[in-house]
């Protein structure tokens, strides 16, 4: 079945909801079973039907199954973050002594609270590791996990998904990865050889700005029931409301994803020729090194991209910041909405060196008319010049 008939059908059973074509939004902590042999049968089987508020109501086995579906895994856990599933999955697979290694490049909470922080206050040692490099060399005995993004975080590098996930198992580490940027629609890690992707729901899944939830989708049954556990036993559950919004979003990821990668692309391609950009980071350019991964491996570019400036003082870059009309200045990205922040990308890179050669942004392109979008770009960087 191809992805747009998934988006629209999975994760729907209105024969079970009396004919009603969204599943309800179930809110649930207690749950009633009518007799003393099907609540003990219910506690042996915890992640197995509704159990307890904690484990899933169906309106989170609603979302978690179309998910599941579009990614072609095993089963999905819901989580209350992006960083949540993340956080979920690692203390999940790693323990003490383990080693993990993680891209250089990885969203920044990642590595700061989660390898630098939960990790090494669990006693599970971390190497960063160049992106666009082999990591054999790096693996050891202790390894049991890699961990990436691709494109990477703010500078947008293509990872060669296949190469690194078939050297991982070729040492046995499990490989995780986060696959927000191109949602499965325009990625399919499973099928390069990840083990556990991320998604982080919040972005393009709820598309509106309005959710914080994340997805982990697992490959085998073991998976689940280790991750399911951890996520159980941290007491990490989605909120029921946040689900049914999710899923709503669902129903039109194809259609909004449409619209951002079309309107990043004359953006960012506009912005290529101004002579206030170095550079324009976006693996949908043909121009960008790794537009041939990009080409190779995925479906389509999503709306984020990262722009370099030129030598630009911050105070030029503040002017042309707060005078934006369209483009807002906030944390997240995914929705409907464009968004401009500025972005540090060396402050947090060991493996590798950034090189700027001025101040970076990383810009969402929203669902607007882009010629409305140029406009307002336009006389930003008119300010950046000091010419407004």
């Amino acid at each position: 079945m191809k992805k747009d008939t998934l988006l629209v059908h999975r994760g729907r059973h209105p024969g079970d909801h009396h004919g009603i074509v969204n599943p309800p939004v179930y809110h649930a902590s207690t749950v009633i079973s009518p007799t003393l042999a099907a609540f003990e049968a219910s506690e042996k089987k915890p992640f197995e039907g509704v159990h307890y508020g904690r484990t899933g109501t169906p309106t989170a086995f609603a979302l978690e199954e179309a998910v599941t579906a579009l990614h072609g895994g095993h089963r999905t856990i819901a989580t209350s973050s992006g960083l949540a599933a993340i956080s979920v999955t690692m203390l999940a697979l790693l323990k003490s002594g383990n080693h993990s290694l993680v891209a250089d490049n990885i969203y920044g909470p990642t590595r700061v609270r989660v390898s630098e922080g939960l990790l090494a206050r669990s006693g599970v040692e971390v190497t960063y590791f160049d992106p666009l490099e082999s990591i054999t060399g790096l693996i050891r005995p202790e390894t049991k996990v890699v961990i990436f993004e691709s494109p990477g975080s703010l500078t947008f590098e293509m990872l060669d998904v296949a190469r690194i996930s078939a050297e991982a198992k070729a040492a046995g580490a499990m490989v995780v990865m986060d696959n927000t940027w191109a949602t499965p629609l325009f990625f399919q890690p499973l099928e390069h050889g990840v083990d556990i992707v991320i998604e982080a729901a919040t972005k393009y899944i709820g598309g509106h700005a309005d959710v914080m939830l994340g997805t982990i989708t697992v490959s085998t049954a073991e998976q689940f029931q280790t991750v399911k556990w951890t996520a159980n036993a941290l007491g990490n559950c989605p909120g029921p409301d946040d689900c049914y919004l999710a899923l709503r979003g669902l129903r039109t990821l194809s259609v909004r994803l449409e619209r951002h990668q079309r309107n990043a692309n004359v953006l960012a391609r506009w912005l290529r020729e101004r002579d206030e950009v170095g550079r324009v980071l976006y693996p949908g350019l043909p121009d960008d090194p790794g537009h041939e991964l990009w080409k190779r491996d995925f479906k389509g570019a999503s709306g984020l991209f990262g722009v370099v400036l030129n030598a630009y003082p911050k105070k030029a870059v503040a002017k042309m910041l707060d005078g934006m009309e369209l483009f807002a200045m906030g944390a997240s990205w995914g929705g409907y909405e464009s968004l401009m922040i500025p972005t540090h990308p060396g402050k947090n890179r060991t493996a590798t060196k950034w090189r700027g050669p001025g101040p970076s942004l990383r810009i969402h392109i929203g669902l607007e008319d882009p010629e409305d979008l140029i406009d307002d770009l336009d006389k930003g960087l008119a300010r950046l010049n000091g010419s407004a």
